[in-house]
C-alpha cells in the first residue's frame, strides 16, 4: 500500500514536468444534480489524461542505465499516449505495443511522439511481445500494477485535498484502478472524512468483480469505454479499493455517453466516456448521501473525437 509520503515525493518530482489541473466549482453541474460539486478537470493534463502522472513519475524514478535502454508500455489509448509524449520530453527511448484495433487517432499519436509503435493482433499477444520487449531490457511502464505509478496518479487526489475543502463525496472512474487508489490513499490521508466512489461501465467491471470475489478474476470486456477496459485489476489496486473505497458503482454505456453530452452542456468540458460515467454514478451517490452532499468529480480525461462521440450518440438515439 502506498502513504502520502509517496504521493507527496511524486509530487515534488512531477511538478515541472506536469500541469497542475484546475480545481473549480461547477455552477452548471451542481444545478444538474442538485448539489454542489466540484470538478478536477484533469482532462487539460498533457497528453489529456492524467496518465501523464505516473508515466512521468516511472520514468524519472528510473536508473541510468533503465533510461538507455528504453521504456516500453501495452496500451490501446491513453496510457500509450502518455508514455509515448512524456518518454520523448524527457529524452527517454520508448516502446508502445497496441492492438491493430487500437484507434487510429491513438496509434497516430504514440507514433508522432516519436515512439516505436508494435502493432499487434490482440491484447494477449501484446502482453507476450511486452514481455519479450522486458527479456530483452527495456523497463515496463504497467498502467496501474505500479506503486510508482499509482503515486503519481495520487497526486490528483493531493491537489484536490488542497484546493476543494468542502467536499463529502469524490466519484472517481476505475479501469485498472490506479487512479482511484492514488486518489483515495491520498484523501484518506489529507481528508479522511471524504468518501470515495468508483465507476465502472457495465462489461469493463474488472474491480467490481474483483470486490466481490475477494481479488483480481479476469472480466470479459464488451464495454465501448475502452479506457475503462481492463482486462483485470491488480493485487495492488484491489487492495487499496477495498480498504479505502466506498464502493464501486456499475453504469451502462449508454448513460455515460449521455454524462459525455451533460458535461459539454452543463460543465462546457469535452470529455471521453470514461468521464461522462461520473455523472450517472454521481446521481446515485447524491441518493444516498442526501441534500448535505458536497461531490467532487475527477475529470480523467478527453481523448474522444466528435466522430466517435456522435457515432456512440446516435447508436443509443440519444441525438
Amino acid at each position: 500500500m502506498i502513504d502520502i509520503s509517496d504521493i507527496e515525493t511524486a509530487a515534488q518530482r512531477i511538478a515541472a514536468h506536469v500541469v497542475r489541473t484546475p480545481t473549480v466549482p461547477s455552477p452548471g453541474l451542481g444545478a444538474l444534480l442538485g448539489v454542489p460539486v466540484t470538478a478536477k478537470v484533469e482532462l487539460l493534463q498533457r497528453t489529456g489524461s492524467f496518465k501523464a502522472r505516473g508515466a512521468t513519475a516511472k520514468l524519472l524514478s528510473l536508473s541510468e542505465a533503465e533510461r538507455a535502454a528504453g521504456a516500453v508500455a501495452v496500451s490501446g489509448g491513453n496510457h500509450g499516449i502518455a508514455l509515448a509524449v512524456m518518454a520523448a520530453a524527457l529524452e527517454v527511448k520508448a516502446t508502445v505495443v497496441m492492438p491493430r484495433a487500437a484507434p487510429a487517432r491513438s496509434i497516430a499519436l504514440a507514433e508522432d511522439a516519436g515512439a516505436s509503435v508494435r502493432l499487434t493482433d490482440d491484447m494477449d499477444s501484446a502482453f507476450r511481445l511486452v514481455t519479450r520487449l522486458q527479456d530483452e531490457g527495456l523497463t515496463l511502464v504497467h498502467p496501474f500494477d505500479d506503486p510508482v505509478v499509482i503515486a503519481g496518479q495520487g497526486t490528483v487526489g493531493l491537489e484536490l485535498a488542497a484546493d476543494a475543502a468542502e467536499l463529502t463525496d469524490v466519484v472517481v472512474s476505475v479501469g485498472g484502478g490506479g487512479l482511484i487508489a492514488g486518489v483515495a490513499a491520498a484523501l484518506r490521508a489529507r481528508r479522511p472524512g471524504v468518501r470515495v466512489w468508483g465507476v465502472e461501465t457495465e462489461g469493463a467491471e474488472s474491480m467490481s468483480a474483483a470486490l466481490k470475489a475477494g481479488g483480481p478474476v479476469p472480466v470479459p470486456l464488451s464495454s465501448l469505454v475502452t479506457t475503462l477496459s481492463a482486462p483485470s485489476v491488480s493485487q495492488l489496486t484491489y487492495d487499496h479499493v477495498s480498504a479505502l473505497v466506498e464502493e464501486v458503482l456499475v453504469v451502462p454505456d449508454r448513460d455515460a455517453v449521455q454524462g459525455c453530452l451533460d458535461l459539454a452542456e452543463h460543465a462546457k468540458v469535452w470529455a471521453e466516456p470514461a468521464a461522462g460515467a461520473l455523472l450517472p454514478a454521481a446521481r446515485q451517490v447524491v441518493a444516498r448521501a442526501g441534500a448535505g452532499a458536497r461531490i467532487g468529480l475527477v475529470l480523467c480525461g478527453g481523448n474522444t473525437t466528435p466522430r466517435e462521440l456522435t457515432g456512440w450518440a446516435e447508436r443509443f438515439g440519444l441525438v
